[in-house]
């Protein structure tokens, strides 16, 4: 998967004439998992139909962090991740619409007018089964169905996309992720979850016991399960095996929320860059070790074990 290199706008105000008249995509996309990959499907045999461009509107910030701001980080996908994974999966435009006050007063007909129509040009839209729009929550699929036959532009509403009776969601894989399982969210993702963020300096005790790390910056990612991980990292392009711990580093007696990646037969200098890394199993849970010998011990059963899972893993993507 390359580097997003696909057109982004944050105002419907701004979307050139070049991607208007086209068919969009309507959600948040958090994830970019199985259920929003049928409705980008969805989306792009009507872009190709039409002859027109595939544009995907989301919103930014996620509107929950709008409603609730002092909810703690739920993001799947931060934009950067979400945007590739759109581009991926057939999105030539996005609008990350900016989601403010301003933006959360508008009211449904007024989201359909003004951005839909004028801001998009939208010929058709495709949307869940369960999404919502204007202040209030005032618009539904039935809102959107009888304005799209009013104003002449088609609508598509995507059943519930099921896996043994379930319904591939969001909310699902930040459970599955909560309780430490990194394949089971990978399936309903349809790829691996990752974390991406700069790395930081950290304290680099891990260098001291001979085991150096790269302290990433989760931002607004979802916490997983506190514990041990086997991942793979993407350097300089190309994709490396690693172990990660994500927790507070109880040994240390530290509070913060630290996630540390310790990349094996590596030597280089990733300070200030951005690293992408992929939870591929999770190993253990967090634990409190008695004193440095007890924990560098641990750290190196927990490599062998890291090494010996990503062995046996599909091999990364590249």
């Amino acid at each position: 998967m390359t580097g997003a290199m696909i057109p982004a706008f944050d105002h419907w105000e701004d979307i050139p004439e070049s991607w208007r008249g086209g068919a969009v995509a309507l959600g948040n996309f958090d994830g970019v998992h199985k259920g929003h990959q049928a409705l980008l499907a969805h989306t792009a045999e009507q872009a190709r139909a039409m002859g027109g461009p595939l544009v995907a509107l989301t919103f930014e910030p996620h509107p929950r962090r709008f409603f609730v701001p002092d909810t703690g980080p739920f993001r799947l996908t931060l934009p950067p991740a979400k945007l590739r994974l759109l581009e991926h999966y057939g999105v030539q435009a996005v609008l990350a619409q900016r989601f403010d006050s301003a933006f959360a007063a508008i009211s449904a007909d007024a989201f359909i007018d003004d951005v839909l129509l004028k801001g998009l040009g939208a010929r058709h839209v495709v949307c869940g089964y369960d999404f919502t729009f204007g202040a209030r929550r005032g618009g539904n699929v039935e809102f959107l169905r009888e304005a799209g036959k009013l104003r002449g532009f088609g609508v598509t509403v995507i059943d519930p996309v099921m896996r043994e009776g379930e319904i591939y969601s969001s909310t699902r894989i930040r459970e599955a992720l909560r309780a430490g399982m990194v394949r089971e969210a990978a399936e309903l993702l349809g790829h691996p979850w990752e974390i991406e963020g700069i790395v930081e300096l950290g304290d680099q005790r891990g260098r001291t016991i001979g085991f150096p790390t790269a302290n990433v910056a989760l931002g607004e990612h979802l916490r997983p399960r506190f514990g041990v991980y086997a991942v793979r990292a993407l350097v300089d392009g190309a994709w490396r095996n690693a172990v990660a711990n994500l927790g507070k580093r109880p040994t240390f007696g530290k509070l913060q929320e630290n996630f540390e990646v310790h990349l094996f037969d590596f030597a280089g200098d990733l300070y200030g860059k951005v690293l992408r890394v992929e939870l591929i199993d999770f190993i253990r849970a967090e634990m409190k070790f008695s004193g440095l010998d007890q924990l560098k011990a641990q750290i190196a059963a927990d490599g062998e074990a890291a090494r010996s899972l990503l062995d046996r893993a599909h091999p990364a993507r590249s």
